[in-house]
C-alpha cells in the first residue's frame, strides 16, 4: 500500500489505486451470479436503502476476499487505533485480524460482512454506515470491479461528513477498475482551533446511468 493515506486524515477517505488486476476484478465479479458462497441476498428498494442489489459472502470467503482482509487489516489498525486515542474512545484494536474477529465472535458477531453489489441503470446507493453491531473496525474498503465508461457510467463513489454545527461536506471520489477506496465507516477526528473533535460520515453510490457496475464490499467487522 504506497498510497499517501494521510488523505484519511484530511478528507476522511484514500484511494489505492490498482489493488486489484482487471483479470481479479472480472473473476470477482463473476461469482455474484452463482448461487453457492453467499450467505444472503437484499434487493435494497425493498429495504429502502436505494435501488439495486448486494449479496454478502459465507464462510469460507474467496481466497482473494480473504487475503484483503487479512492484508490490509495491519496497515489500517495504525491509523484506527490513533483515530481512537484522539476522539477520546477507549476502544483499541488487535495487530492481527484473526484477533479482531475473536473479539467480535465472543461477543455474537459471527456472521461475515464482506459482499459483492450489483447496480443497473437508475440504481443507487442511499447514504448510510455499515455497524452491524458493537464492535465496529472504523475503516472499510470498496474496490471498483468495472470499468467506468466501458461497463457503466455514472455511479460515482460518495462520501458525506456531517460537522458540528455546520452544513454537510461531500467528496466524490473517482476510481477505475480495481481502484479501492479506504473510508471511515462511522466517525473521524477532526483538528478544531480548541482541539480535535469528531465528524460523523456517511457513504453512498450515484445513480448509475447506464450498463452494470459491481463492488467489492472489504467490512474488517462481522455481524450480529
Amino acid at each position: 500500500m504506497t498510497t499517501d493515506m494521510s488523505d484519511l486524515d484530511t478528507y476522511g477517505c484514500a484511494v489505492l489505486p490498482g489493488l486489484l488486476t482487471p483479470s481479479e476484478c472480472r473473476d470477482l465479479a463473476a461469482l455474484y451470479g452463482q448461487e453457492e458462497g453467499f450467505r444472503s441476498r437484499v434487493v435494497m428498494a425493498r429495504h429502502g436503502f436505494g435501488r439495486g442489489e448486494y449479496r454478502y459472502f459465507s464462510y469460507p470467503l474467496p481466497d482473494p476476499v480473504q487475503q484483503l482482509r487479512e492484508t490490509l487489516y495491519p496497515r489500517l489498525v495504525g491509523i484506527a487505533n490513533r483515530w481512537n486515542e484522539t476522539m477520546g474512545i477507549g476502544v483499541r484494536y488487535p495487530l492481527r485480524h484473526k484477533d479482531f474477529l475473536a473479539r467480535c465472535h465472543a461477543a455474537g458477531q459471527v456472521r461475515p460482512t464482506p459482499l459483492l453489489l450489483q447496480y443497473g441503470p437508475g440504481d443507487y446507493n442511499c447514504l448510510h454506515q455499515d455497524l452491524y453491531g458493537e464492535h465496529v473496525f472504523p475503516l472499510q474498503v470498496a474496490v471498483l470491479l468495472s470499468a467506468p465508461g466501458t461497463d457503466f457510467t455514472g455511479g460515482e463513489f460518495v462520501l458525506t461528513e456531517q460537522r458540528p454545527r455546520m452544513q454537510s461536506r461531500a467528496e466524490v471520489v473517482p476510481l477505475g477498475q480495481g481502484d479501492a477506496v479506504v473510508f471511515a465507516v462511522h466517525h473521524r477526528p477532526v483538528q478544531g482551533t480548541r482541539g480535535p473533535y469528531r465528524v460523523t460520515l456517511r457513504h453512498g453510490v450515484s445513480r448509475l446511468r447506464s450498463g452494470t457496475r459491481h463492488t467489492l464490499g472489504v467490512i474488517f467487522h462481522d455481524a450480529l
